[in-house]
């Protein structure tokens, strides 16, 4: 029997390794020369999360695997927002060495805590589940491969908000202070929420690599994380309820991996059941019946409500995290999703530890031993910080999960306190009051300097159809409601003394967590139809920001109940009906994932012929789309350090103008319009500047252009295919072309660039 396990054990080596360097080979075969960045930034990642894993362990010790994979983006949270706050303070600049000195610090502090561990016999690595690690770091190499393939043939940053995503990791990786020079209004400072592409600039300068290539990586690693992050949680979730059922091993061992791998496939790679019924079933029924057979463009599923059918009065948007990845924008609310499953698994893991410690009734408030205890809770304080930070990275995602956390804290403290009302609320209100405060103190760099582009809340005077919401979100609504029932069917008829302390008291962890996150994600989708965040979107569009960020948040909380409580379902419950419902939910939920298919090969073509992969690199489109200035933005690119300001016309948004701006990051008196309204809500002063802008190109006055170039401290002048376009015969080209040096001019197209005397 001992040699005959020793030999299963050398197979399985054998197996883990050929695996491992088929990965490796393929990456290496699908992504030619970018896979050096691509292993340089999946090794950075895995040392940065090896080095956290002294304070990840400590905070993830429940854990099987310690927190391997989140270990990863803790500390890059870490060190990124460290960095942030000295560079915002002015202690130091923002540059690759400062990054890499706060880095090596954080790593030095971890190895000190390690060192105090080791002699306190606390292990803080999963020593003992190494073949866990193992594919979970499979599972990450893959996905974080599957989306950096599929981006590499489509990688241009243009289109969409492309140009507002790249434009400002530009700015930022030219200056050496934060928040840098707004690109798009050179007298003002990004006043935006810029963390998500500020964590993408300091991996940048962190390794050393390159925004041309590194834009289109960001959004694939933080793709690859949101596969492999609620695969980790929800394995650990359902190892957990595991514990104690009759059931066999080989159920047991194998549930935790098909649960983890369906919240990953939930959260990050399917679709809704738009898709299901709007490019499958209706186009079948349509064949069958000999009808003309309906097109389907995958955004459809993002712009469903107010656009189908149309409503002039109340367009909204209802994303998700697949079809953000496809699209390729590095918004805000895409960067912060790794940081929000952070949260997330913090909640779980101290929900998971602290319930079990009920607090005596003798025990009495005025001790103040009983608030150290309650105030100084290290998850707690963490989770602080990180929503702290969602102010800066992504504010809907401050308030969404400080909502979240209040709903899991109020949970845990009714059991804690055993129903106690008093103590219930004092706790309760005591710690939300100190997260808050914690939050709003580490983050006071970002708020002491930002305007708010919100204007108040409003009632929702237009709804949402019944069956619309149904379409979207009626599959994890039923999942979750069936859930909830099934919870309250398993306790309450065992109970002799109901009350919601002993409900709450008798549900395992996993399954008290499912619910909290389910309830809340049902909560996000009814908000929008209530009330909204009022900003300039006033006008036919006044829910669909607020819809847009509660929804979003909604998909990803669905997604890891579905990948739970399916198989909590299926498994553990014994009424058939919940069973049957279960298999229907995962039957639907494996059909949204056709989306991906969908999505992908209209968005980047056939992926499954390696021919067609361009690269990582997201400039290309220039040489297509812009083949007139290409020369004079990369002479700009290679020759002008700092942040100067560079004229170029401004224009609408979602169009071509700004593309000098967006790709070197150097500021301009004024971008895109409508984003600008947006930032800073005064469209008296972008009417004024917008006409100077037209002055400086069109007028003949040498005096007036002058004295509206120093005004604006304007450094170069350039003169392209956009400003041709724009002002026509107008251009007052040999009076722009006298007011300095011509630095560079190509003779063929005509494009020139003076640099004002």
């Amino acid at each position: 029997m001992e040699q005959s396990n020793e030999k299963k054990r050398k197979i399985q080596l054998i197996v883990k390794i050929l695996l491992a360097a088929a990965a490796l080979g393929a990456s290496a075969f699908l992504l030619k020369g970018d896979v050096w960045t691509f292993w340089t930034w999946w090794l950075l990642a895995a040392v940065m999360g090896f080095a956290a894993m002294p304070v990840t362990g400590r905070l993830f010790w429940r854990f099987e695997d310690k927190g391997w994979i989140f270990s990863k983006v803790l500390a890059v949270a870490a060190a990124g927002f460290i960095t942030w706050f000295l560079v915002s303070i002015k202690l130091v600049p923002f540059t690759g060495i400062t990054c890499a000195a706060v880095t090596v610090i954080c790593a030095v502090l971890c190895f000190l805590l390690l060192k105090k561990e080791s002699k306190e016999k606390i292990e803080c690595f999963p020593v003992e589940k190494i073949s866990l690690v193992y594919w979970e770091e499979l599972i990450f190499f893959l996905a974080f491969l599957l989306w950096t393939y599929v981006a590499g043939f489509h990688p241009a940053a243009y289109g969409t908000e492309k140009f507002m995503d790249y434009g400002f990791m530009e700015a930022m990786m030219r200056s050496t202070v934060l928040p840098a020079r707004d690109l798009w209004y050179s007298e003002g400072h990004i006043n935006y929420y810029y963390g998500g592409q500020y964590f993408a600039v300091f991996l940048t300068k962190l390794s050393h690599t390159k925004v041309e290539l590194t834009y289109n990586l960001m959004r694939t690693f933080v793709a690859g994380l949101a596969f492999a992050m609620p695969f980790s949680l929800v394995y650990q979730m359902t190892v957990d309820r595991m514990k104690g059922q009759p059931k066999g091993e080989k159920i047991k061992k194998r549930l935790p991996f098909i649960a983890g791998f369906t919240a990953g496939t939930a959260v990050s790679i399917a679709g809704n059941m738009h898709y299901v019924i709007y490019a499958q079933i209706i186009p079948w029924i349509q064949k069958l019946t000999g009808q003309e057979v309906s097109s389907y463009w995958f955004p459809d599923a993002t712009r469903y409500i107010g656009y189908n059918p149309y409503r002039e009065e109340d367009r909204t948007i209802h994303e998700f995290p697949c079809y953000s990845f496809v699209l390729g924008d590095l918004h805000a609310h895409v960067v912060n999703i790794i940081f929000v499953l952070l949260v997330i698994a913090l909640l779980y893991v101290w929900l998971r530890g602290v319930r079990k410690k009920t607090v005596s009734a003798e025990v009495s408030m005025k001790d103040g031993s009983f608030w150290k205890k309650q105030l100084l809770m290290p998850h707690l304080l963490v989770i602080s910080v990180l929503l702290g930070m969602f102010q800066w990275t992504n504010f809907w995602d401050f308030v969404i999960y400080y909502v979240v956390t209040l709903g899991t804290v109020l949970f845990a403290n009714i059991i804690r306190f055993q129903g106690k009302i008093k103590k219930i609320l004092a706790v309760t209100l005591a710690q939300m009051a100190e997260i808050y405060l914690i939050g709003y103190l580490v983050i006071l760099p970002f708020t002491l300097q930002f305007d708010t582009m919100i204007d108040g809340v409003g009632i929702a005077k237009y709804h949402s159809y019944f069956y619309q919401l149904m379409v979207l979100w009626g599959l994890p609504a039923v999942l979750t409601i069936t859930f909830v029932v099934s919870m309250l069917w398993e306790k309450l008829r065992k109970m002799e003394h109901k009350s919601l302390y002993r409900l709450m008291k008798a549900m395992r962890t996993a399954d008290l967590f499912a619910i909290i996150m389910g309830l809340c994600a049902m909560g996000l989708v009814m908000i929008p139809e209530l009330v909204y965040v009022r900003d300039i979107y006033e006008n036919g569009n006044a829910r669909a920001n607020t819809m847009f960020k509660l929804t979003y948040q909604a998909y990803i909380l669905f997604g890891l109940t579905m990948g739970y409580g399916i198989y909590r379902l299926l498994v553990v419950t014994r009424q058939k009906i919940f069973k049957v419902i279960a298999g229907i939910c995962l039957f639907f939920l494996v059909w949204t994932v056709g989306y991906f298919g969908k999505s992908v090969n209209s968005w980047f073509g056939n992926v499954l012929d390696p021919s067609g992969y361009k690269g990582l690199y997201a400039l290309g489109y220039l040489e297509t789309d812009f083949p007139e200035d290409v020369s004079a933005i990369t002479w700009l690119k290679e020759n002008i350090e700092g942040a100067p300001v560079v004229l170029e016309a401004n224009g609408d948004s979602y169009t071509g103008f700004e593309r000098v701006s967006a790709s070197t990051g150097l500021p301009t008196i004024l971008g895109w319009y409508v984003h600008e309204w947006l930032w800073r809500n005064d469209t008296e002063d972008l009417n004024v500047k917008s006409t100077d802008i037209r002055n400086i190109y069109t007028s003949e006055s040498e005096e007036q252009v002058r004295t509206l170039l120093k005004q604006y401290d304007v450094s170069y002048i350039f003169v392209g295919s956009k400003e041709r376009e724009k002002y026509e015969d107008a251009l007052n080209n040999a009076l722009l072309q006298s007011l300095g040096d011509i630095v560079f001019i190509d003779e063929d197209s005509g494009t020139y660039i003076v640099k004002v005397d």
